[in-house]
């Protein structure tokens, strides 16, 4: 799946930036590479699969993350 690069916001209220889908060295497995828009301004890794997830709040199913504005990627493919 492709994600969007862009601003998204946590089901729990905080907004990141998503940079780009990286695969990790030794099980390729796809991470969503982001930056928390608060705090420390860290930088983060997690499993696309994980960041795609649904979750359940107050009985309802929400995205994990949802985009809020796309935004074009800073880093592209030859």
């Amino acid at each position: 799946m492709q994600l969007q690069p862009g601003l998204y916001q946590h089901y729990k209220g905080p907004q990141y930036r998503v940079f780009n889908v990286a695969r990790h060295s030794e099980t390729e497995e796809e991470v969503v590479f982001y930056q928390a828009l608060y705090g420390d301004f860290g930088f983060w890794v997690r499993p696309l699969s994980m960041f795609l997830e649904t979750v359940t709040v107050e009985g309802e199913q929400v995205p994990r993350f949802a985009l809020i504005q796309a935004e074009p990627s800073l880093f592209s493919r030859p």
